[in-house]
């Protein structure tokens, strides 16, 4: 028997099946998905790999699988890799991989992720005989009262926990082990990130008649067992998320299992305990990065296991090995971070789709702002249409007014804070009612230059100005992590004018409490959610410590009901429109209405302010109106006229390398390949001559891009994949990815 393997590496001339023949011992344990060592080159180490393929017989020379591992993968995991591998131009080790138990990728055997034991202690008699015990004065110490009475209240129970809660030692459990009171046994710990979470129950909230008709179309398409794409086109505060947890209830009652992703961590805190609330933490996992290895490998077997039922989690949940799959949903479905800037570029969703249609389950995109290549489609009837037109509990869009900072400037208000702005806070903070901030630049400024000689400081890995971060009196670099100490004389000329230019969250924090020194002000950005828990944190003392002001980046705007909140200030909606992206417009749109949407959400009236030095930009003003459709009417005229994404996709090629020379020869040995196979096959593609990138050294390598409009296809797929793993471009010291339709063109 031989077994067609495929060795865990991203070099790309490695991205082929290998025959290895299978030892007679070894015949009954393996099979596809298997997971492998072997013999590999001349390499005295062995390598790791995946079996694709088992047959009878090779044409070549073959050598012996070493070991077998574990079965890792089921054969639809492995069809699916090797459609992601076609689809996003990687190798299919790498895709393999996202979908194996965290903790286990590593090629480091000692460093894997192990399960956690612990002793546990309980009981070894019945507990009517203990009581009696008790009761007839046989045992008399106080401390071996208490635990005996701890273990009988919790049947099992750690001994680290016993000691602590009855503040005993381990001598005195020894003592009531010894007199066959107690049992000691070593068991496997789970690491629960949900196990501390103390929530009370809620029950189903009654559908308004809208929710209802949503709720319907999925459900039959629930019960049908059939493949189907619909988009919930709500507007924020409409009641998604009651939708989402009854359509998950039916699920669940079926015997079934869920995947629910959502865009961004600062999300999950909230999500998490909505559906504990509705279903208890016994049958939800949670997976996303921000949780320990260990806790994100026990959340992978509880999932496997079937003991979890319920997935929540960021892009990488989508891999989970959930069984009997009913449905996937798709929160904040218009948000960037459902594609992946990292190999494999893939989407979530486009991988979601993948998954819904084969296992002939719904899937549901829902948001307020939809992508407007999802909204197309739904237009265009791909996609089935559901509307949620009103908020769930009859309360109002809030009152949307725009700044114009350049009338701010001429009235002589040189602050973060407009006049109006600055008056409705007070007026808040009178009323005891909380206000949101949104400024998406974090640090304190965008940079700082030399009004003499106009020196800008760079970072010295990356041509990319550095932001000046005040509380650490430091200049970072946002890309590779650089930084040294804030400069105050120019290296350049001498000159001690060095000036701090455009303004960051940390900035906007010190104005904010040198304008209004009573209020109490908590800050959630990048910067202050390194630690594990630490946006829960913040989201928590904002909500239950009533905190008069919460700053933040985008983080703070998607998704989050905050009751109390009746105010919320834009401080600039210019930072996304001015970025080199043709979704710049589309972008600022979805960013101005999640962060309006976060006022005025109970029965309180919301305000917003929108601050801009571009008050008549049509995003800015449909935000205002908080009019999507108005909105994607114009969008969607450009985007035909300039022939953009959804009337065609872009391809972008990045060649990076440490030597700019070896970057530019093989960015055009590329781009004349394929523009010699595209013309042949007839293509037909815009294909743009390649370019240095608009930020054109990042961690000391140099980049270039190539550009290609086109509507992609299998054969262009085909094409574009022989270039990439080309024998001659290969040997040039050079990196080169393909992505489609990036979210960043950067």
């Amino acid at each position: 028997m031989i077994a067609e393997i495929i060795i865990d590496s991203s070099v790309k001339n490695l991205n082929r099946m290998f025959d290895y023949n299978i030892p007679k011992n070894m015949e009954n344990n393996i099979s596809i998905g298997s997971r492998v060592l072997v013999p590999f080159g001349r390499s005295k180490k062995l390598e790791e790999g995946f079996v694709t393929n088992i047959k009878e017989s090779t044409d070549y020379e073959v050598k012996d699988i070493a070991k077998i591992e574990e079965q890792s993968l089921t054969t639809e995991k492995i069809v699916l890799s090797k459609w992601m591998a076609k689809r996003y131009f990687s190798n299919i080790s790498e895709c393999m991989k996202l979908m194996l138990k965290p903790g286990t990728t590593t090629k480091n055997f000692a460093n894997r992720t192990k399960d956690k034991t612990a002793l546990f202690v309980s009981l070894n008699m019945p507990k009517e005989e203990v009581k009696e015990y008790i009761n007839n004065k046989k045992v008399k110490s106080e401390k071996q009262i208490s635990i005996l009475n701890y273990v009988m209240q919790m049947d099992s129970v750690m001994q680290a926990e016993l000691i602590e809660k009855t503040n005993t030692s381990r001598a005195i459990i020894k003592t009531l082990e010894k007199n066959g009171f107690l049992k000691i046994e070593t068991k496997k710990v789970v690491r629960n990130p949900l196990n501390d979470k103390r929530i009370n129950r809620t029950k189903n909230l009654q559908f308004t008649e809208e929710q209802q008709l949503a709720y319907s179309e999925v459900e039959k398409s629930i019960e049908k067992n059939e493949y189907k794409k619909f988009l919930l086109y709500g507007v924020t505060g409409s009641g998604k998320t009651e939708i989402y947890l009854q359509l998950i209830e039916k699920i669940v009652e079926q015997g079934k299992s869920a995947i629910m992703l959502v865009p961004e961590i600062s999300l999950t805190p909230q999500m998490i305990n909505r559906f504990i609330e509705r279903f208890g933490k016994e049958i939800i996992s949670v997976l996303h990065s921000k949780l320990s290895v260990g806790e994100r490998h026990d959340s992978w077997e509880r999932i496997e296991t079937g003991e979890a039922r319920i997935v929540i989690g960021a892009r990488s949940a989508i891999f989970a090995p959930v069984q009997n799959l009913g449905i996937i949903i798709i929160d904040e479905e218009h948000d960037s971070s459902y594609k992946s800037e990292m190999s494999p570029r893939y989407n979530a969703k486009e991988v979601a789709t993948e998954i819904a249609r084969y296992s002939k389950i719904p899937l549901l995109l829902g948001s307020a702002t939809p992508d407007i290549k999802t909204f197309y489609e739904a237009q265009n009837g791909k996609i089935e249409l559901l509307r949620l037109t009103k908020r769930a509990n009859n309360s109002n869009l809030p009152n949307v007014q725009i700044v114009d900072l350049r009338q701010e400037l001429a009235n002589g208000n040189r602050t973060m804070i407009s006049f109006k702005l600055h008056k409705l806070i007070e007026e808040n903070l009178k009323n005891k009612k909380q206000t949101i901030l949104f400024l998406n630049r974090r640090g304190f400024s965008t940079f700082i230059m030399c009004r003499d000689c106009g020196y800008v400081a760079k970072c010295k890995n990356c041509n990319i100005s550095l932001t000046y971060h005040k509380k650490e009196g430091k200049l970072k670099c946002h890309y590779c992590g650089y930084e040294e100490p804030l400069i105050t004389i120019c290296p350049n000329c001498g000159s001690k004018k060095i000036r701090h230019f455009g303004s960051g969250t940390q900035k906007l924090e010190l104005e904010i409490n040198k304008m209004f020194p009573k209020a109490s002000t908590i800050r959630m950005d990048i910067d202050t959610v390194t630690k594990k828990n630490s946006h829960e944190e913040i989201l928590r003392k904002f909500n239950e410590e009533k905190i008069d002001i919460l700053i933040g980046t985008q983080m703070i705007v998607k998704g989050h009901h905050f009751p109390d909140v009746t105010l919320v200030g834009v401080v600039s909606a210019d930072g996304s429109l001015n970025i080199d992206d043709y979704r710049a417009s589309e972008r600022t749109f979805d960013l101005l209405v999640q962060v309006a949407g976060r006022a005025g959400r109970e029965h309180l009236p919301g305000n917003v302010i929108i601050q801009t030095y571009n008050p008549d930009n049509y995003s800015v003003q449909y935000a205002k109106k908080q009019n999507y459709e108005e909105f994607y009417n114009v969008e969607i005229k450009l985007r035909k006229q300039l022939r953009y994404p959804p009337f065609c996709d872009i391809i972008m090629f990045g060649i990076s390398g440490e030597q700019e020379e070896i970057v530019s020869k093989t960015a055009n040995e590329l781009f004349t390949n394929l523009d010699k196979k595209i013309k042949e096959e007839n293509i037909s593609a815009n294909l743009l001559k390649p370019l240095p990138a608009p930020i054109d050294r990042i961690k000391n390598r140099f980049r270039w891009r190539i550009i290609m409009k086109t509507n992609i296809s299998d054969k262009l797929i085909e094409i574009i994949n022989e270039c990439l793993y080309d024998k001659e471009l290969l040997k040039n010291n050079a990196r080169v990815i393909a992505d489609i339709n990036p979210t960043n063109m950067m």
